[in-house]
């Protein structure tokens, strides 16, 4: 039986190495973006849709099979996206006699005090709650992601960071297979967690990536009050028992700069 499937976020990181895994494992995708790309080269079927705004979201949903819930909004307005945005598309998962919600979550957001945290938090709860067979993972943060942080402090003279926090970084292509074998018409609910190979430090991590750009900026500790930072700096962000992901830290950094 051909699986439909929905991809929200489909422009992002996670999306894109997603599209090209699910059309790899049978699924005919149809991708939903608030600005998708006007070709469809690989087959893939762009739609338009907002979630903030709710256009778009029930003809998108139409005669699909699974959703694979990957839009997020870290950066902007979380709890018009991930919470308001994805209850309209429960709603609308409902009424189309969606099989499986694949929702993708991160490892924390019950632990950690952080608004974009706690939207992503009553995101799960409305999939839970909802009628709609669900899923729902949870992931460490991506390399890429680390790398984007360390990016945006590799031009200061000196890189202030908060040294002893533990992260658990994972390849994006990684935990987009994880989340494809559960992209089926079989919901399991909440999965166990998908974390990357590797406990490591910040501090450990900055100077992995400083010195495969071959810069010498020195690493100072940046202390962080509150309980946001002590949830970090209390393991919040990891799960060491689950260590899915193969591809290391180093491995990553050195794949962007050789």
């Amino acid at each position: 039986m051909t699986c439909r499937t929905l991809l929200t976020g489909a422009t992002g990181t996670l999306g894109t190495a997603l599209s090209t895994r699910l059309i790899d494992a049978g699924h005919v995708v149809r991708a939903a973006s608030r600005s998708p790309p006007t070709s469809d080269e690989d087959g893939t079927e762009w739609v338009a849709m907002d979630l903030a705004d709710g256009t778009g979201i029930r003809e998108a949903v139409a005669d699909i099979d699974v959703i694979v819930h990957a839009a997020s909004a870290p950066r902007g307005d979380s709890e018009a996206v991930d919470v308001r945005g994805t209850e309209r598309l429960l709603e609308a998962a409902a009424d189309a006699g969606v099989s499986n919600v694949v929702y993708v979550s991160i490892v924390g957001i019950d632990e950690i005090p952080y608004s974009y945290y706690e939207h992503k938090l009553a995101a799960e709860r409305a999939v839970d709650a909802s009628e709609v067979p669900s899923t729902i993972l949870r992931i460490t943060m991506f390399h890429e992601f680390v790398g984007d942080l360390l990016e945006t402090v590799s031009r200061l003279p000196i890189w202030p960071l908060p040294t002893g926090i533990r992260l658990q970084p994972i390849d994006v292509g990684e935990a987009a297979d994880v989340i494809v074998d559960h992209a089926t018409l079989d919901a399991a609910g909440r999965v166990p967690d998908v974390g990357g190979p590797e406990v490591r430090t910040v501090g450990d991590l900055a100077r992995t990536y400083r010195d495969a750009r071959g810069l010498r900026r020195p690493i100072v500790r940046l202390p962080i009050p509150g309980k946001t930072a002590a949830a970090f700096r209390a393991g919040g962000a990891i799960c060491p028992d689950r260590t899915v992901g193969t591809v290391t830290w180093d491995e990553w950094v050195a794949s962007q700069f050789d």
